[in-house]
């Protein structure tokens, strides 16, 4: 079914070039999606472009950039869905530093989703759909990390505000637990399969989710048109405990 609904179907994955965007845009592919991936990195967008296959195209975009968005939705007639992958977090307290030096990563992911929706919206036709990327952050904060549960819980609030302001287009979030990206790697270094290893001895199905597994989420949201205003948890039932 859901190969039958993305078939020809034209996606953008925004930060497709590594981790859950990646993946999302390889399985899109193999579903015969038109993808279009991006990276701040236009060279690394190219080379993950190339390497997913034919009918896929890699661009660099920063979404702090308001024109550079506006310009690179321009050239689009039609736009299916949208994936929101990009963002990344700050970690510290929150009496430590500038607060606006704090906020930035916030800032970037809450006023970049907006930027791309602005600009997007109106080149998405009834039932398409944007979906974003909140966190398991949301329902369950841990010290030092204050910023990535601000910054998933806006994510999963866009799912619900936007049908509101824009109910011809569905929108929805996936909220993935601790997943084993390569955005872990520069946070938990040489110690995050260990890190990773005890954090899925917690979980009730004692496993930590695949890029793969949380794309799934993703493009089953793409696909069910009965789908909107939802937040899909890939965290293992982390929030349970």
């Amino acid at each position: 079914m859901q190969e039958k609904k993305l078939r020809e179907k034209t996606i953008v994955v925004i930060g497709g070039s590594s981790g859950i965007g990646l993946s999302v845009a390889q399985k899109a592919h193999e579903f015969g999606a038109n993808i279009v991936l991006t990276s701040r990195d236009l060279s690394k967008a190219k080379s993950v472009a190339d390497t997913i296959g034919a009918h896929v195209k890699g661009y660099a975009l920063d979404v702090s950039d308001e024109l550079a968005v506006n310009d690179f939705f321009e050239s689009f007639e039609t736009i299916d869905h949208i994936y929101v992958a990009a963002g990344s977090t700050k970690l510290g307290s929150l009496s430590e530093g500038s607060l606006e030096e704090n906020m930035e990563t916030f800032n970037i992911r809450l006023l970049g989703s907006l930027r791309v929706v602005r600009a997007a919206v109106g080149k998405i036709p009834a039932l398409g759909s944007v979906t974003f990327t909140g966190g398991v952050s949301t329902d369950r904060p841990i010290a030092g990390a204050w910023v990535s549960g601000l910054g998933t819980a806006a994510a999963e609030q866009f799912a619900r505000v936007l049908v509101m302001e824009f109910p011809n287009i569905r929108f929805n979030a996936v909220s993935p637990g601790y997943t084993d990206t390569p955005l872990w790697d520069s946070i938990m270094g040489t110690d995050k399969n260990e890190i990773l290893a005890t954090i899925a001895a917690t979980l009730p199905v004692k496993k930590i989710a695949s890029p793969e597994e949380v794309a799934a989420a993703v493009l089953f949201m793409m696909s069910n048109q009965s789908i909107t205003g939802e937040v899909i948890h890939v965290d293992g039932g982390a929030r349970l405990i």
